[in-house]
């Protein structure tokens, strides 16, 4: 297993919950548990790698060079996963319990989708207690979860698919001009509605529209589809029917254009011409070019084995999806803009050309890892910077851009961070947005936009203090108004107790309330208070307090309140002395109250 791993984060391949990396992931994670089942308590994978580049760095020097990395995704991976493991194993041991003959597909779903914890493990424990896993069912409810996922995607109707095929038989592929035109004269090959095949769309017609030949890029490689129009005319003047194009999509190399008839008639086999939308192409060039760079950068300044994990090129943003074990911090980011930004001002121009996969892998192009390419790729090169495998548009030299700015960097998944850019006329956007915010908060603080910060530590710091008073006055009168209560409790021998609603405070002048009834009532006292501090909130708040005398026999009040706060959809607990719950159905309060007073008159006497 150690062999495989090794080579396996050699070669460029992380953990992932896809592909290569599902099965690097697996392999480790096989490993770390019958490490634990040998009574191996400590990590234990940098020792056994270490062990295994030592037995093999004559066969394969380049396990040396890549010591350090895999050593630390080793590391990475072992600390994520012994979390996951303890915490799925005793859940897994509660089922297991549960269910004497076999684990339910669910309940091995809800392990896996709920807490990280993977299938094949939960079959391996449960075979070795001699019990089954319903797999079936787990791969029932995995598709159930993917459909969900799905149907929050806008995709093409699967309906229209077979009869695509049927065209691009019959017709051929769609030729794509967009590279080099941003308008093309073309022939109508079909039209859809609904997904069906129609002879011809009208006004207002929701339609979707494939040409022999096209300016339009379909979404691929990241990049979105252009928007534009197709529209036909009379002697090249006077437009006669115009479709708004919104979306373009490719299925095989059938490019097939989303839109709207805004106004006139479009048959079958009919000449129209189309135009992308300038600005727009604009705009995605020059976030796709940026996206070359922020790889580029991330390798320069961060670390040279970063891999892209995913990427989106919009009209507005871009986003860059990588793989990195830690966060990049704030200087890195700096650093990572300011090198983008000088490759941007020292205008390298672009060379594109098609060539063999071969030749295009000898001269160091980067591919996307697990991506399939065809025998002649395209190379889109910005010398002595960047060089990749890419599809997409991009622009002609690299001042071009005008300026790149990162606005967002976050983890999205295990290991796999992501980082939010704006470039070009998108950049202009948003630093309009952001003045327009500034000048916004200026107006409100009474202040230079220089003099903002300061002014809002300042009202920060007032905030806290007229809450730490305010806080103060409401415990205050949370007291005095508990105080007068103090008459109207209940005493059983020498023990006493009092139930009480108390609306319109929040858990910690609650708590005030019932430690000063205690503190009142004496030693042998116990108190429960509920109440809503919002009346048009769905919210409750339960407070329990025992004196010492009842916690020394051993009552408890975090004990006590729990199963009253089921009552109000909620839970809790607490301290002997001192215990908060809270509840989502204010409705059932009184009942709480009530099981309270109950079960308290049965615990005393």
């Amino acid at each position: 297993h150690l062999r495989a791993i090794v080579h396996l984060i050699a070669d460029g391949v992380t953990s992932s919950n896809l592909g290569r990396g599902y099965i690097l992931r697996r392999l480790i994670r096989r490993v770390i548990r019958h490490g634990r089942q040998l009574g191996i308590k400590t990590l234990f994978l940098k020792d056994l790698a270490e062990t295994t580049i030592q037995l093999m760095k004559s066969s394969y020097p380049n396990l040396i060079s890549r010591r350090d990395f895999i050593r630390k995704e080793l590391a990475r991976e072992e600390n994520r996963f012994l979390e996951t493991l303890d915490r799925g194993e005793k859940l897994l041991a509660e089922i297991i319990s549960d269910e004497p003959k076999q684990i339910s597909g669910q309940k091995a779903f809800e392990l896996y989708d709920t807490y990280g914890f993977p299938l094949e493990l939960t079959v391996e424990i449960a075979q070795e207690n001699s019990l089954n896993v319903d797999v079936d069912s787990f791969h029932v409810e995995m598709q159930h979860q993917r459909e969900r996922a799905k149907s929050s995607i806008a995709s093409i109707d699967l309906t229209i698919r077979d009869n695509i095929d049927l065209i691009s038989r019959e017709v051929g592929d769609t030729i794509f001009n967009g590279y080099t035109q941003s308008s093309s004269k073309s022939i109508i090959k079909a039209l859809f509605i609904d997904g069906n095949l129609v002879d011809k769309a009208s006004t207002n017609d929701e339609i979707k529209i494939i040409l022999d030949e096209t300016s339009f890029y379909a979404e691929g490689g990241g990049q979105i589809g252009d928007r534009g129009i197709i529209y036909k005319t009379i002697d090249g003047a006077k437009r006669t029917a115009i479709i708004e194009i919104f979306d373009v999509n490719r299925i095989n190399n059938v490019f097939v254009h989303s839109g709207r008839v805004k106004f006139g008639d479009f048959l079958i086999q009919e000449e129209v011409y189309s135009q992308i939308d300038s600005k727009c192409r604009r705009s995605a060039q020059s976030n796709h070019t940026s996206t070359h760079l922020l790889q580029a950068a991330l390798k320069l300044i961060v670390d040279a084995d970063i891999s892209q994990a995913g990427s989106l090129v919009g009209f507005d943003r871009l986003r860059f999806d990588f793989h990195s074990p830690t966060a990049i911090t704030q200087n890195q980011i700096n650093l990572i803009e300011e090198q983008i930004n000088l490759w941007i001002s020292e205008s390298h121009p672009l060379k594109v050309q098609e060539m063999p996969l071969d030749d295009a892998h000898r001269q160091g192009a980067i591919a996307m890892f697990g991506e399939k390419y065809s025998d002649v790729v395209r190379v889109v090169n910005i010398p002595h910077v960047s060089m990749e495998l890419c599809g997409g548009t991009h622009v002609s030299n690299t001042a071009d851009i005008g300026g790149f700015k990162i606005i967002s960097e976050s983890g999205i998944a295990s290991g796999i961070r992501r980082i939010e850019a704006v470039s070009g006329l998108g950049l202009f956007a948003y630093l309009n947005e952001r003045d327009a915010l500034v000048n916004s908060l200026s107006e409100i603080c009474k202040a230079n936009s220089n003099q903002i910060f300061e002014r809002v530590v300042a009202l920060q710091n007032d905030v806290k203090r007229l809450t730490k008073l305010l806080d103060s006055a409401n415990d205050l009168l949370a007291k005095s108004k508990a105080l007068g209560l103090a008459d109207t409790a209940c005493k059983i021998g020498n023990r006493i107790y009092l139930v009480h609603r108390f609306d319109g405070s929040n858990g910690q002048a609650l708590q005030s309330a019932a430690k000063a009834l205690v503190d009142k009532l004496g030693e042998n006292a116990a108190v429960f208070l509920g109440g809503c501090p919002d009346l048009n909130e769905k919210k409750v708040i339960l407070v329990a307090a025992f004196g010492r005398e009842l916690i020394a026999e051993g009552l408890s009040a975090g004990s006590f309140i729990a199963p009253v706060a089921k009552l109000c959809g909620g839970g809790g607990g607490g301290k002997p002395e001192l215990a908060q719950a809270g509840g989502k159905n204010p409705n059932e309060l009184e009942n709480a109250l009530n099981f309270a007073r109950e079960e308290l008159f049965k615990l005393l006497a």
